[in-house]
């Protein structure tokens, strides 16, 4: 028979040995991957919200149309910029029709990396502005074409305006009109510095929200930047905040890619996502610096992670606030080159 030390010490390791498989399933449960939780009632639920995706054209709605309502047929506006595009007016004999033009046109809208442009100015227009993109049954009484100066794939070059050229003229003999081209390394001059610009003042923050203990899956992150106003985007594992007015983004979520198209999200593991602004392309009326600075940490509050940058170097109040400062004189030099963030313009240069 056992005698009362025996007892104490099979009891003893019958109690160890619960307390390390208690410790090891706290441990398991401390650092899974963290889930999303069944919405309660009234809670939004982000597979149900529409997707959206940043829009360079101003008139963007992200509010679907009511069923049977019929879809708007308004022209879209003149893009052409004095400032951000070389214009060639063409010398008409006598007004032409919108399908004639259409018919016409270059069958490629680009020069090599750059768009190219083509507006007409209606017959019966009594604003020498009111340009706009040809369209059936419209009669015009003046044409031109555009290329734009530079881009963030650079400056137009000298081979890239000669296709331009080519292009219009091709073009200006179907319509029976002449083209007035101007020099070709004034044009080229002018991208350069244009080019010069844009580079000195593009601007694309990215803040890299980590996991402090527990990873997430991607469900669960998803929840969350739905409780703070994202929506799905048209890509896999982007999420997207809507802008407060007009349609595009302010902000963009983005997730791994290879996680959000797990077979099983619940066993995906995110340890960081990313949150990102493109300031140059945001209005400064809709606060965006401001908004990723507060939803970045609201966020890792949540989720219990840290703010940091691409290097993992954490965010603390005083570099957000360097950054919030850079940012601000960044928007003034915009407005001071007529080139406002968020404007037709800056979204045009800095794409």
């Amino acid at each position: 028979m056992m005698d009362s030390l025996q007892i104490g010490l099979i009891v003893m390791g019958g109690l160890l040995l619960v307390g390390v498989w208690g410790y090891h399933r706290w441990q398991v449960r401390r650092l899974a991957p963290r889930r999303a939780r069944p919405a309660a009632d009234g809670e939004g639920s982000v597979a149900a919200a529409p997707r959206l995706e940043p829009s360079l054209d101003d008139e963007a709605t992200t509010e679907p149309l009511a069923a049977g309502a019929p879809a708007a047929a308004a022209a879209p506006p003149a893009v052409l910029s004095a400032r951000l595009d070389v214009i060639v007016p063409l010398q008409l004999e006598k007004p032409v029709s919108g399908d004639a033009v259409l018919q016409s046109m270059p069958g490629s809208r680009r020069v090599g990396s750059k768009p190219l442009f083509i507006e007409g100015l209606p017959q019966d227009a009594t604003d020498a502005q009111a340009w706009e993109a040809p369209r059936p049954g419209q009669r015009y009484q003046a044409l031109r074409a555009g290329v734009q100066l530079a881009n963030r794939a650079g400056p137009l070059n000298e081979i890239e305006y000669s296709e331009f050229v080519q292009k219009i003229e091709g073009w200006a003999e179907h319509l029976l009109a002449a083209a007035d081209f101007p020099d070709m390394m004034a044009v080229v001059q002018r991208a350069r510095e244009l080019d010069q610009f844009a580079a000195a003042h593009d601007a694309q923050l990215a803040f890299t929200i980590r996991a402090r203990r527990a990873a997430w899956s991607p469900d669960y992150v998803m929840q969350h930047a739905a409780r703070v106003g994202f929506v799905p985007g048209t890509l896999p594992g982007r999420l997207v905040l809507p802008a407060s007015q007009g349609g595009g983004a302010v902000l963009v979520l983005q997730l791994e890619t290879q996680a959000a198209l797990a077979d099983d999200p619940a066993l995906a593991i995110l340890r960081e996502v990313r949150l990102t602004l493109e300031a140059t392309h945001v209005p400064r009326s809709e606060r965006p610096y401001q908004r990723l600075r507060e939803l970045s940490q609201a966020l890792a509050s949540a989720m219990d992670g840290l703010v940091t940058d691409d290097a993992g170097q954490v965010l603390d109040a005083d570099a957000l606030d360097r950054i919030g400062a850079e940012l601000d004189a960044l928007y003034e030099a915009l407005e001071a080159h007529a080139v406002p963030a968020g404007s037709p313009e800056a979204r045009r240069l800095f794409s």
